[in-house]
């Protein structure tokens, strides 16, 4: 399971919010019943795209040996 403040990959895309499978979040949050964690992502300049509330299997450990990488976001939330 994850802990507050791991680092975590996006699983798979989530449409509604713009994410794609590969983006970066933190988790911000651990529940008691280790059944979900709360994961913020966020843009380059740190505005919050997304606080969600996510399975285990949504997220993955990022991996010691991956690199970072950026990609263009457009949100009408953020604009």
């Amino acid at each position: 399971m994850f802990d507050e403040l791991d680092t975590v990959v996006l699983a798979t895309d989530i449409k509604k919010y713009g994410l794609k499978q590969g983006d970066i979040g933190t988790v911000v949050h651990t529940y008691s019943d280790k059944k979900a964690v709360k994961a913020e992502f966020l843009t380059a300049e740190g505005e919050t795209v997304a606080v969600l509330t996510l399975k285990p299997n949504d997220i993955r450990p990022i991996a010691k040996d991956e690199i970072l990488h950026v990609r263009g976001f457009t949100s009408f939330a953020l604009n």
